[in-house]
């Protein structure tokens, strides 16, 4: 049986959702304010990096993997 109480969600064409119990550091170690869940950016054009604030909508941003067995 698979744990949900910690997952990653790759959105089509958009953002990484993170749940659960995490947490988000960034290079120098310094912890990003802890939350439940988390949009993070894969298209490069947020201006709150590393999370979404929906720029892949009007850039365009096309991705839409699948995982394979």
């Amino acid at each position: 049986m698979i744990n949900m109480d910690n997952h990653i969600k790759i959105n089509d064409n958009g953002p990484l959702q993170i749940s659960g119990d995490f947490q988000i550091f960034d290079a120098d170690g310094k912890e990003y304010p802890k939350k439940a869940k988390v949009y993070l950016c894969r298209c490069g054009l947020s201006n709150k990096k590393p999370f979404c604030d929906g720029s892949h909508k009007k850039g365009g941003f096309e991705s839409s993997p699948r995982a394979t067995e």
